[in-house]
């Protein structure tokens, strides 16, 4: 998350502090311009590092983990509705006295944001805990991969939006079928494939796929699309919209270049590297990858100096040891949950 500004921060303290005095909600509609943007980010980070980081960890999505802005569209969008339960629920005990709000949002994170998902899906039809029957299972001749593609493919009919650009996330599908089946050449028109063949086997219980595919699918939300521009159309906003600014593309940039060198390592100390040597090349190639171009949208000055302050990082014995143990506590972490879900 970026950096608050002085603003920020003080409003964020006059929220505690009424969450320990017991008048959030007075709080709360005595300044509902300034309060709730702040209560909402405050939420947002809480979810984000108490439960999401650790959850995309445990499900593989290294590049996930790395931040908000890196979430994958399902992930996002459970990202969001966790967000959301985690929020109303601290909004319904705002006359409640919290003596601290990040610890009591923290200790109520799992039981708000299951019970809001189980409400949520079984609103749109979907399984409430997606699983699959037995009789799928053996229509797919036990195929790990299908079997896998099944149970996404149940859950994510749940999920109310549809994919950017079509209905299903195939380029995600794509990066968990080349870690079940280690083909990386894996192509979205490939999952396609599979998606189809799943679907044939669902269809062969008609009651069944109506159920839980056909009437989930029913809520999704049809993504916006935006209106064509016409030619001469000068006066008209243009089709996009710039979500972030400086600060917060830098820090994006960071989690982008963090994920690859993640990404990187945990390929290297599989293969049987060292994670030191490991580390140090991954840096030394991500961070000196760059074109310069990812930077031309910046003011002269304002690109930050990544390659100079890895450099000394790497130079600096003591600096390059704390990162090469955060990186192994993260990797080990998502090694030995990955090992308990097996």
């Amino acid at each position: 998350m970026a950096d608050k500004n002085p603003e920020q921060e003080k409003v964020e303290e006059e929220i505690k502090k009424a969450a320990r005095e017991g008048r959030l909600a007075d709080y709360l509609a005595q300044n509902p311009d300034t309060a709730n943007p702040a209560l909402y980010r405050f939420v947002m980070e809480v979810v984000f590092e108490r439960l999401t980081r650790g959850l995309e960890r445990r499900r593989g999505h290294l590049r996930c983990a790395a931040g908000a802005g890196f979430l994958l569209p399902e992930c996002h969008d459970r990202f969001q509705d966790d967000v959301e339960a985690v929020l109303n629920d601290v909004v319904k005990h705002a006359d409640t006295q919290i003596a601290n709000l990040g610890g009591w949002i923290a200790s109520r994170l799992n039981a708000v944001t299951v019970d809001a998902n189980r409400r949520r899906r079984g609103v749109r039809g979907a399984q409430q805990r997606p699983r699959l029957p037995l009789w799928l299972g053996d229509a797919l001749g036990q195929d790990q991969w299908l079997l896998a593609l099944a149970l996404d493919l149940l859950t994510w009919v749940g999920v109310p939006t549809v994919a950017p650009g079509g209905l299903w996330p195939l380029g995600a599908w794509a990066d968990r079928r080349a870690a079940v089946t280690g083909d990386p050449g894996v192509t979205e028109r490939q999952v396609a494939t599979d998606v189809e063949r799943v679907l044939a086997a669902m269809k062969q219980n008609p009651a069944w796929y109506e159920l839980y595919v056909e009437r989930p699918l029913g809520h999704k939300q049809a993504p916006l699309m935006c209106a064509p521009r016409a030619d001469g159309d000068a006066e008209r906003e243009p089709d996009y919209v710039c979500c972030a600014g400086p600060d917060q593309s830098a820090e994006a940039e960071l989690h982008e270049l963090a994920a690859r060198v993640i990404d990187r390592v945990e390929s290297r100390m599989l293969a049987g590297d060292d994670p030191t040597t490991a580390l140090v090349d991954s840096l030394t190639e991500v961070f000196h990858d760059g074109t310069g171009a990812e930077h031309l949208d910046r003011t002269p000055g304002s690109a930050p100096d990544l390659d100079e302050r890895v450099a000394r990082m790497i130079e600096d014995p003591e600096a390059l040891a704390r990162v090469t143990e955060v990186l192994l506590e993260i990797l080990l972490e998502a090694l030995a949950q990955d090992e308990e879900d097996k």
